[in-house]
Formats: C-alpha cells, structure tokens, sequence
C-alpha cells in the first residue's frame, strides 16, 4: 500500500509541475514526490514525522526554518501547528492557502489538499508555494477552480479511500486485540482464532506488548477521527487498540525475535503524541504466539505505572527491569495506606518521606544516603530520628524496614 500512496503523490507532483508530500491527520510523513526539475519538499511539516523525507533531497525552493525542524528533528513545534490548524484544515473540503507566518517560522506558504473520504478527514497534501503556485486558482474567491486542483483533489479523495480502508483494517485488527486481551473467556478465543488468521505466520512468532497510559482523546478528534493512531505510524506494530481505563496497547512483532527494541521504538514514538501528555510508557516480556498475550499485557501495564512512578524507570520501562515494582504491581489497590506510615505520608512530611525512601534504598547505608540527598550525615540522622517517631517504626530492624519501603514504594503508584 506505501506504493500506491507514493504513485498518488507523484501523480499530484506531475498535475501541478511541483513537489508534494502527504502527511497523515498528525502530521506524520507518509510519501512524498519530486518534480522533474529535481526539486523536494512542499511538506507542512507540521508533525512529528513531517519532512523526514521530503527533507531528504533538497533543492528548488529555500528551506523554511520549519523545514530544517523537520529534517534535523522530525517534529515541529506546536506554534507551527497551530498556525496551519487555525486556518481549518481539520476541517476543510477544498484547497486552502496558508500563508507564511515567520512569528512561528513559516517563512513561505503552503497550499493545503484536505485527505478526506466520506466526510471524515485523513490527512493533508501540502504543497510549498514559494510564488510559483501563485496564480492557481484554487475555487476559494467563488471562480471555478483550474482543471489542475480539480484533478489534483480527485487523486487526493483516492488516497482518502485508502488510507479509510487501511484505518478500517487497524481497527478491526485492534478490536480483536481488546478481546483477546481484555474479553471474556470466549470472547478471547474467537479473537485469538480470527487475530492468527489476519496477522498469518506472525500470530505463531515472537511478539511483544507495549503499554501507554493514561492515553487521551486529542482535542481534535471529535467525530472525525478516533483516538488510536494508524497502524502505518508505528512501523514494525501488527496492532493497536485503546483500552478504556487503561492505556494504548500496540502489539509488535519483535526483530531479531528477542530484541525489546521494536517495542521500546514504538512506545518511544507514541509518548511524542499529544494524547500521551503526561504519560509512560511500558513493555511486557517477549511471547511466541497469541497465547499468552494477557499476560504479557499485564506485565506492560505495570511496567507503564512503574515508570510514572519512579521516573529513573521511564519514561519508557521493561517489565524486567522494573524490580520491586513487579511484586507491587500486583497487589490490589490499597483503600487506605498502611496505618505505621499513613502521617508520613502526609504532604507536609515530604521531605522525611523521601530521606527514609533514599536511605532504605541506599540498603541503610548513611554515607551513601547522605550523598544522595546532598546533606550532612547528622541531617540524615535527625531526619530519620523524626521518621522513627512518626511511624514507630524501628529502622534497625529489618521487617520494620521492609514495611516502611514497600509503603513509600507503593505510594508512589
């Protein structure tokens, strides 16, 4: 399918003697053509993949400093987007002008082909108009639009009728995906047994989970899109589904079959989407076949909250690597915290709560959790005084200990 969207582009490029590249609703690079003069680019640029690789080969027009974002970056930043969102193209049937605004580093304008098929939006053909575009009718003054843009925007409602079909098929596979990982005893089988039919020899192989929460709806989503990105976003992703209550789940395809990169990559991307504000992400370990899928989901899920919680973890953590929290992601959520250290939890004890976390973790060592806390080792030792007294707790005891690290460990999710 990534042919058929290039040959779409160069059609475009090819009816408007210029380069133009696609780009997907967030503004992620999907194909991009060259003219036959050698020129590139034409790209919004307005997303984290945008102009990767229209940026590749530069020439013809002068690189924008929105450009150069995009090829040294691959992501723009959020006044360029605003600028090209606020002229509507989220929501736009027919071409539109976007002229250049250097307060966000658009130093030349655009023209915007909306992606759309049956009235819901797709992405965007952009076309960099550095004058000689200039005298283009696009149908926008109330005149009939040159026969150019009318053919222009027939090829783009193609690519809205695949890049729909493609969105159809992801989400029918992140369907089954939410079944099998979250349904009921048959609601997991009859997914399991469609999910090895769709996804062919690789439902038997290597596959990881990768888990992103909280995960949001975009305030742009509306009634035009869905809150899951497309499977085309996420290279090496075999599916992606939302599950409520929980978080993103993408399911990966690992290469070499027990490398944990393919799911860290795809974790890593999703964290740049502006639904994943605030969140972490995590990975369960690696499954051959569909089996076991739940499991593996529950392992992401905790790895996810282990890396919110302590931030050395994250922002993208591996279930294996996340120690206690392993154990502590696996109790049931606690109605209230353990009565010894429920007053030092208190926020105005913050700070005491933080030395006895740093000293339990430094193993009781003073010296180390003196240095770790930057103060003198007396501080230390008044300040775990006061601990003692608010908890009655004995730190020279070891269950006492125990109690008291697995209580501040456990608050932190």
């Amino acid at each position: 399918m990534r042919g058929d969207y290039q040959r779409l582009v160069d059609e475009i490029s090819a009816a408007l003697a210029a380069p133009a590249t696609l780009e997907d609703r967030d503004f992620r690079l999907i194909a991009f053509g060259v003219h036959d003069d050698g020129e590139s680019g034409g790209n919004g640029e307005g997303g984290e993949e945008g102009g990767a690789g229209a940026g590749a080969r530069t020439g013809g027009p002068a690189l924008d400093p929105v450009r150069t974002r995009s090829i040294l970056h691959r992501r723009s930043t959020p006044a360029v987007r605003a600028w090209f969102e606020a002229f509507g193209i989220g929501r736009a049937t027919r071409p539109l002008r976007i002229p250049p605004d250097p307060s966000a580093g658009v130093l030349i304008g655009r023209i915007c082909l909306p992606v759309r098929h049956r009235g819901v939006g797709y992405g965007y053909v952009w076309l960099l108009d550095d004058g000689h575009l200039a005298d283009l009718e696009t149908g926008a003054r109330g005149g009939p639009p040159d026969p150019r843009i009318e053919r222009a925007m027939e090829t783009a409602a193609r690519i809205g009728e695949l890049l729909a079909a493609e969105a159809r098929a992801g989400a029918e596979l992140g369907e089954l995906l939410q079944d099998l990982l979250t349904g009921p005893a048959v609601a997991r089988e009859a997914a399991r047994t469609e999910l090895r039919a769709r996804l062919s020899g690789a439902a038997d192989g290597p596959l990881a989970l990768a888990a992103v929460t909280p995960w949001a709806r975009d305030v742009r989503d509306g009634e035009d899109g869905g809150p899951v990105p497309a499977l085309s976003a996420l290279p090496g992703a075999l599916a992606v589904c939302a599950v409520p209550d929980q978080g993103l789940a993408v399911l990966v395809r690992p290469r070499p079959a027990d490398s944990p990169e393919p799911a860290l990559a795809a974790a890593e991307r999703l964290l740049r989407s502006p639904r994943a504000a605030g969140a972490a992400a995590g990975t369960g370990a690696p499954r051959y076949g569909l089996e076991d899928l739940a499991g593996a989901w529950r392992e992401a899920l905790a790895a996810a909250r282990a890396a919110r919680a302590e931030p050395r973890l994250g922002p993208v953590a591996r279930w294996e690597a996340i120690g206690p929290y392993r154990t502590l992601t696996e109790l049931p959520p606690a109605a209230r915290a353990d009565p010894a250290v429920a007053r030092l939890l208190r926020p105005e004890h913050a700070e005491l709560a933080r030395t006895a976390e740093v000293f339990l973790d430094c193993a009781g060592q003073a010296g180390r959790a003196a240095a770790a806390l930057a103060i003198h080792r007396q501080t230390l030792y008044y300040r775990l005084s006061r601990v003692a007294a608010l908890t009655g707790l004995d730190l020279a005891e070891g269950e006492d200990r125990l109690l008291l690290h697995m209580a501040l460990k456990r608050a932190r999710l």
